[in-house]
């Protein structure tokens, strides 16, 4: 026996262990969480001698687990205990999440557990905050929804896809509001334009932690790597979202193709013994500069495959990203890489960033009622021209050759 056959047949004694046994990727696993909370039954299981390991978040002097829990929407209260007896004890939710749903269960956790604060590295975000009077609002209602009297790591900025709104008024905030004691550490999130918001961040002293959308397919983009490189070397702890890197399949230039690609990664990566999933996740974690792997967790079943990969001490080969790398090249006609300054202001206004995010949330995580949200914010009159606008130039610029036209048409069926 290969010690590579060792490691994997180890893993597969977890997750029996845990009750996992074809339980199937971790986007497959959020699809099935109506079943888990109707009903599915995971064990607890008992604190194991090895927790998830740990990495220091920037400069912060601050230790996390390589996997965080993200709570976006309310979970069973056996999420975050189990949590916890695994170490993941970074958790990351937001006040706008299921309409402040969300951290009122992580709330009740810590109103009825409150030995355990401490325990928790607690981390939630501001929302539309046009001043720091609003950004104070939304910290003190999270401290309430939260049964929290400070907050590990505060986005106090949301969503940025420019610097613009890092303004001193800003860092005068983050920096009384860390004297308060109410918060100990600050920083923002970005879907958009991330190359060039992490290398401006790089350049302030006052930031501690980003969180941003990064997968395999970002990591081919050398703008990205530059970037990253620079909030490294500048101690800026970075936390990867959106790790899976789904597509929108409805729109792809070749179908068949595409569903080939799939079947060839798959297969290739049940060979060593991972998911589909697992292995997205795997390269970002091996990824030594990124802190943590913030991934959406609101079942038991989830929570612990994820945990699997977290413990794997195995590392994706060479040829393993390889594979990874020719998939990206061959399946991204379908997925948006958040550069919208290339195509936005050629498309009058129209914000394709923001509706394939909301396509993101409909077609790969089936969460309809995030889909909905984000799509009901764009400004009235910009939904009425959406199927109006010529998107041939911004589709001829696009990086990923995205067939941004269809992909609209789709996302105005689906949400509007």
């Amino acid at each position: 026996m290969s010690r590579q056959d060792d490691k994997r047949i180890n893993r597969r004694n977890f997750l029996k262990t845990a009750g996992l046994v074809g339980v199937g990727s971790v986007i497959t696993a959020a699809k099935v969480n109506a079943a888990d909370a109707n009903g599915l039954n995971v064990p607890s299981a008992q604190p194991p001698i090895q927790k998830v390991p740990k990495r220091k978040l920037g400069k912060t002097g601050v230790e996390v687990p390589i996997l965080s829990l993200g709570f976006g929407r309310p979970g069973e209260q056996a999420v975050l205990r189990q949590s916890l007896d695994w170490g993941v004890n970074h958790w990351d939710t937001s006040l706008a999440a299921a309409n402040g749903a969300s951290e009122q269960s992580i709330g009740d956790f810590i109103a009825k557990n409150p030995d355990r604060r401490k325990d928790i590295f607690l981390v939630t975000k501001e929302n539309k905050s046009k001043t720091t009077d609003d950004v104070e609002k939304c910290l003190q209602t999270s401290l309430k929804q939260l049964n929290a009297s400070y907050i590990d790591l505060y986005f106090g900025v949301y969503m940025v896809n420019d610097m613009v709104r890092l303004t001193d008024d800003v860092k005068k905030w983050a920096e009384n509001a860390k004297k308060r004691g109410v918060i100990k550490h600050f920083g923002f999130t970005t879907h958009e334009n991330m190359p060039q918001c992490l290398m401006a961040a790089s350049k302030l002293d006052w930031i501690d932690a980003i969180m941003m959308k990064y997968d395999f397919r970002l990591m081919q983009d050398k703008q990205m790597q530059d970037a990253i490189d620079a909030c490294n070397k500048a101690g800026i702890g970075l936390i990867a979202m959106k790790t899976q890197a789904m597509r929108q399949r409805s729109a792809t230039a070749d179908v068949n193709a595409e569903a080939e690609a799939d079947k060839k990664m798959l297969a290739h990566f049940l060979e060593k013994g991972f998911t589909e999933g697992q292995a997205k996740i795997k390269a970002v974690m091996d990824d030594q500069r990124i802190s943590t792997v913030c991934s959406s967790m609101t079942s038991t079943t989830m929570l612990m495959t994820n945990i699997a990969v977290a413990l794997d001490k195995t590392k994706l080969a060479a040829e393993d990203m390889d594979v990874l790398r020719q998939y990206a090249l061959d399946t991204c006609s379908g997925y948006c890489a958040g550069c919208a300054h290339i195509c936005e202001p050629l498309v009058s206004g129209v914000p394709v960033g923001d509706i394939m995010r909301a396509l993101m949330y409909h077609d790969s995580y089936g969460d309809i009622a995030q889909a909905k949200g984000v799509f009901a914010e764009i400004p009235a009159d910009v939904k009425q021209r959406l199927l109006s606008v010529d998107y041939s130039v911004a589709e001829h610029v696009c990086p990923n050759r995205m067939q941004i036209g269809k992909l609209i048409a789709d996302a105005v069926a689906k949400l509007a």
